[in-house]
């Protein structure tokens, strides 16, 4: 029987360590809970040293590996061999690249490593996430089970993603139909008429005189403002790129009106699902951490995140850190707080999830309810006002020729 050292909390929030011989990993999660102490990190004697797994995206989408999570997880529960799973899901998935990987990953489980092991050697295909989730399904004997949670996770997080993206891609699309039908106009058409304003000789009103300024300077500014606009984005990529740039970007997203909340609100429901979810399966919370950390999106999420992690290894609870960064809500923090109490924390976070992601229905209702006023307004305004100041000469040569 494996032995396993263990670091936990118990309701005191005194930190004890120690060893102990048991079944699997799980069965001492459960050994433990039973004792109401919350753990902090479990690791097997014969596994120290391992090494640690990088998180990676890579170009496979999200949709195939929720698939083959799910379709893993009904053959492994029909008793199918694992060799065999893999075969089979080898030629149904229709992408060739994943293909690939899958052969890749059935060749190493034939060849003696474990799934998670095998996985572990396509960091660009299955985040730090999935391999823990896929090396306590293995160490409790439940892979199924941890399997079928991995994608009901995945699920949720795509339709998350997808609910912020659509309620952004519509806004996005109606403004650069904007500024494109404004740049023709003010480049193509308001020459037009100041030629044929010069030819009548009329006196131009105010606002017209304007118009064919502010035409005159964009046209002979256009080619240097749009090169200047280019650098500026490649600048601004590189730049966000960095540690440093992203904490900055994400730092001025979140305090943005309207839209600030609703990232903030995202990040916090991710962080709850994603870190219930391990805790659910038994990973440790400090290995929990460190994944949740790195699959926030955010890097002020994640910096809060790993703040909290080393607060956790000098003996403080996980809530305290949390309420310190002024990041999370006081309901946040307190309904963790609970759940360490009572030993249920990834109950009390699944409730968080849940409750955010229902947060974040609202915020997209609302936020594509106030933009789409906003932009009509903007369209009224922008390209009313170019056509009114065209023809504004026209009215005025017209009530000359009537008198």
């Amino acid at each position: 029987m494996p032995v396993f050292k263990y670091i936990a909390k118990d309701k005191d929030g005194k930190t004890v360590s120690g060893s102990s011989d048991a079944a699997s990993n799980r069965a001492l999660v459960e050994s433990l809970r039973q004792r109401d102490l919350t753990i902090i990190q479990i690791e097997e004697e014969k596994a120290r040293g391992a090494k640690t797994v990088a998180v990676g995206g890579g170009r496979i989408k999200m949709d195939e590996l929720v698939i083959f999570s799910r379709q893993l997880a009904t053959m492994v529960d029909a008793g199918i061999p694992l060799v065999g799973a893999l075969d089979a899901l080898q030629d149904q998935m229709e992408g060739r690249g994943f293909k690939n990987v899958i052969r890749k990953v059935r060749n190493d489980v034939e060849g003696g490593l474990s799934l998670s092991e095998a996985l572990s050697k396509q960091p660009n295909v299955f985040s730090a996430f999935f391999i823990n989730m896929v090396k306590a399904g293995e160490s409790s004997g439940q892979l199924d089970d941890i399997l079928d949670r991995v994608a009901v996770y995945m699920e949720k997080t795509i339709a998350l993603i997808r609910k912020v993206k659509s309620s952004l891609i519509y806004p996005a699309v109606v403004i650069l139909m904007a500024i494109t039908i404004t740049t023709f106009l003010i480049v193509k058409v308001v020459p037009t008429f100041e030629s044929i304003f010069v030819t009548i000789g009329v006196d131009l009103p105010l606002p017209t005189k304007i118009l064919i300024a502010t035409s005159k300077i964009i046209r002979q500014w256009l080619p240097l403002v749009a090169i200047g606009l280019v650098v500026s984005a490649v600048a601004l990529v590189r730049i966000i790129r960095t540690d440093r740039g992203k904490l900055i970007f994400d730092t001025l997203l979140l305090k943005l009106p309207v839209l600030g909340p609703l990232l903030n609100k995202v990040a916090i429901a991710r962080f709850a699902r994603t870190l219930s979810t391990l805790q659910k399966s038994g990973v440790s919370i400090l290995t929990a951490l460190e994944i949740v950390g790195k699959t926030s999106g955010n890097k002020v999420i994640e910096a809060a995140v790993f703040k909290t992690k080393s607060s956790i290894k000098e003996g403080e609870s996980i809530a305290q850190p949390l309420m310190a960064s002024g990041v999370f809500p006081p309901m946040v923090t307190r309904m963790i707080s609970v759940g360490e109490q009572t030993g249920k924390l990834e109950e009390m976070l699944g409730k968080v999830a849940d409750f955010y992601e229902s947060e974040v229905d609202a915020a997209v209702s609302g936020l594509t309810s106030l933009i789409e006023p906003l932009i009509i307004a903007f369209l009224g305004i922008v390209v009313g006002g170019i056509v009114v100041s065209m023809f504004l000469p026209i009215v005025k040569l017209i009530q000359v020729v009537g008198q």
